[in-house]
């Protein structure tokens, strides 16, 4: 029973899940509103027929990305990063959406998605649909190569290397790769050994003295750089008169370590003949499941969890297609895989590690690089002199374009400040280097009062977050992890100044996560304010996230799941409204995924009504766009290009008395009834602007990396038409960013 206990199905953990989900939104009714009352009474908007599946929609995301592998107008090297991001984002597919349909399959689960399939019927067509992807990717790589060999970045396979860089390779494999490696024997004294997620795997075939073949595992040692950098062939650097090149340097050279093993493979079974290899690659169900009610120590569950990642239900099996029959059957009786779950591709197995050869020293085949600025009220300004820029005016922060530097120096600022009383901050994910993280630390050892929510249910992120929740505790300051059943994904920060004979709140809110990289590679907004109704709202939600009290009682924020749902939707009524009164009505909704029903519909009803809706959504949308007498008035886009879009902005005309809401909420279930999540509205007269006529602007305006969804569901890419110019709307701030940044110099 114990190992029962330590070990569940999937199908009792979904059904664990599912239990937990519905205890927590009982114990919690005051605070989470039934779904239900948002449902809209027309039955024929109802209409399986009207959505978009949601994975499937996710699997059309992924080839719009892999189409920015194929592009050649994009440099090559930033090729290559697209088809390691498609190795990436399929891997994670794997661990969490078809993990999760079959412990739905397992569970006896017949609940029908959007768009009419059960889970039994949509799970075959999702894994054929990602292994077409998984072919095209390989298939892309493939096509790269000859290209990325003319350029000078040669990726070999190890057979193909010269005499001398084997040789080389030979003293790299005995000094830093044998030391590291074990090699596990599977027989009737020696089980067969646990295959780690998303762990790197040679199957050896082995043959001993008496003529027996017998099978061994050895596992790629994680913590080696899986492309490694391999000397020049002897007589490269002559030809180009130079001194040798770096490896990764004007002529890079790499190979595959797991092709260096298998050339070394007689090191590990002396006395034996190695008959055969064969690369393989494991994939688990990596979906945490909490059962949080039954949890004393949250810190302590998570960490247990995250332990438990690597031994989760096997998903997904990829071989190199030349793998024979019969070790193909010792993987899957022994990994207990379903005819579906071995996929055969072509090596190299795990595109994602082609991040290491995107970020060769080849600065020629990359983006040029970016140019970051600070807004002109903040440039320049250091220590407490911030706060008095906050307080003359609203603060926007366009990111990557412009910097998190600001942020890291009002954090230090307030670190230090003798007349800062508090800070409060919520934590997602920062990431393993955080300077904000640390200035918290700082203030907490300053003796600030010092309020941090980590959330450590943050998905891949949790073993980042908790040692930062431990180094802050350590600390001093007051660290909690959330409400039971909700992640708190709300991006906020909360600093309490005395000023004279007052009290004053300077309030941070934002479409992205405190992580100083990923704000160089996300599109975000970050809003700075010293608006005192704003300060209280943010004031009121923190102390929700670290006591016990429950409101609704906000005067300017949307905050789920309290209200934001509702405010979203008497928004789009107020909309419709306009709209039947003969006025002029408009919405314009970017944000990264729209999936729930209930807003699908009103925004459904919104067109129906004479509403211009125009949808900016990044991945995931189950709405279909342009059906007659249902959405012919909605338009969807899709930008996909070098920066991930990640910002949130919603945007009502209102009647000319026009609104704007920022945040991080998307709307789909999860963010509306299940998350903490915070929509804000912008107050500042040139910032509305700003977002209104250059950023939405320009996204609308696209194209170059615009996708537009038709009716049936597919994506067309579109271009610019006849006498029309180009425009990349990421390319464009980047070049303002520059731009600026010049002005700026000239001006010193």
């Amino acid at each position: 029973m114990a190992a029962e206990s330590e070990n569940p199905s999937r199908a009792d953990e979904y059904r664990g899940r599912q239990a937990t989900k519905q205890a927590t939104q009982a114990s919690h009714e005051e605070f989470l509103p039934d779904p239900l009352a948002a449902e809209l009474a027309d039955a024929d908007l109802r209409d399986p027929a009207l959505y978009v599946n949601r994975e499937l929609s996710m699997l059309d995301f992924f080839e719009r990305v892999l189409y920015e592998a194929r592009d050649p107008g994009n440099p090559l090297l930033e090729r290559v990063k697209f088809v390691g991001i498609v190795g990436s984002i399929l891997g994670e597919f794997f661990m969490v959406r078809i993990a999760g349909l079959r412990q739905q399959v397992e569970a006896g689960v017949t609940e029908l998605s959007a768009d009419g399939h059960t889970p039994q019927q949509l799970l075959p067509i999702l894994q054929d649909r990602a292994w077409a992807i998984m072919k095209d990717a390989r298939r892309c790589f493939s096509e790269l190569l000859p290209e990325l060999d003319a350029a000078g970045v040669h990726i070999l396979d190890h057979e193909r290397l010269a005499d001398g860089q084997r040789a080389a390779l030979d003293e790299y494999y005995r000094a830093q790769v044998f030391p590291v490696l074990t090699p596990l024997a599977f027989d009737p004294g020696r089980p067969f050994p646990h295959i780690s997620n998303m762990s790197h795997n040679l199957a050896v075939l082995i043959r001993d003295q008496t003529g027996e073949e017998r099978f061994a595992r050895v596992k790629v040692p994680p913590s080696l750089p899986r492309l490694v950098p391999v000397p020049a062939p002897d007589g490269v650097a002559q030809r180009r008169g130079a001194a040798a090149p770096a490896a990764g340097g004007p002529e890079g050279w790499f190979t595959w370590l797991e092709q260096i093993i298998a050339a070394h493979l007689d090191t590990l079974f002396p006395g034996l003949e190695v008959v055969a290899s064969y690369p393989f690659r494991v994939t688990r169900d990596a979906e945490l499941a909490i059962q949080e009610l039954e949890a004393d120590d949250l810190l302590e569950t998570i960490e247990r969890f995250v332990r438990r990642r690597r031994f989760g239900s096997v998903v997904r099996v990829t071989v190199d297609e030349t793998m024979p029959e019969r070790i193909r059957g010792i993987l899957s009786e022994n990994l207990e895989l379903g005819p579906r779950d071995l996929y055969e591709v072509r090596s190299p197995l795990g595109l994602s590690s082609l991040w290491d050869a995107a970020s060769a020293d080849r600065p020629d085949l990359k983006f040029a690089p970016l140019v970051q600025t600070v807004p002109p009220s903040l440039n320049g300004v250091e220590g407490s002199d911030i706060f008095a820029a906050i307080r003359q005016r609203d603060v926007l922060l366009l990111h990557p374009y412009d910097s998190f530097d600001p942020m890291v120096e009002l954090m230090r600022a307030a670190a230090n400040d003798p007349d800062v009383l508090a800070i409060k901050q919520t934590l997602y994910r920062v990431g393993r280097n955080a300077p904000v993280v640390e200035q918290l630390m700082e203030a907490a050892a300053n003796g600030k009062q010092v309020a941090v929510l980590v959330e450590l249910k943050a998905r891949f992120d949790e073993e980042s977050n908790i040692g930062w929740a431990k180094a802050l505790e350590h600390e001093g300051a007051h660290v909690v992890y959330g409400l039971i059943g909700m992640k708190t994904h709300c991006k906020a920060l909360l600093i309490v100044r005395r000023e004279g004979d007052r009290i004053r709140r300077y309030t941070h809110l934002g479409t992205g996560n405190y992580n100083s990289v990923t704000t160089k590679q996300y599109t975000d907004l970050g809003y700075l304010t010293a608006d005192d109704e704003i300060g209280a709202d943010a004031a009121m939600v923190f102390n929700q996230l670290t006591g016990y009290g429950v409101t609704s009682d906000y005067g300017k924020l949307l905050v789920a799941p309290v209200n934001l749902r509702q405010g979203m939707e008497a928004r789009i009524d107020r909309e419709i409204e306009h709209a039947r009164r003969g006025e002029e009505a408009h919405l314009i909704f970017k944000m990264n995924s729209l999936v729930d029903k209930p807003m699908i519909r009103r925004l459904y009803r919104a067109s129906q009504a004479g509403v211009k809706v125009e949808l900016n959504v990044r991945g995931m949308c189950c709405l279909r766009p342009g059906l007659p007498g249902i959405s012919e008035n909605i338009s969807e886009r899709s930008v996909v290009g070098r920066f991930l879009e990640h910002s949130r902005i919603y945007w009502f005309r209102n009647g000319g008395d026009e609104e704007i809401l920022l945040g991080s909420a998307d709307l789909m279930p999860r963010n509306l009834n299940r998350r903490v999540e915070v929509l804000f509205p912008v107050r500042d007269g040139g910032i509305v602007r700003r977002l209104r006529d250059e950023v939405l602007a320009k996204y609308l305006a696209d194209n170059a990396k615009t996708r537009v969804l038709r009716p049936d569901g597919a994506w067309e890419h579109i271009w610019p038409g006849e006498g029309e110019d180009p425009l990349n709307a990421q390319e464009w701030f980047v070049a303002q960013a520059r731009e600026n940044a010049c002005l700026e110099e000239a001006g010193a």
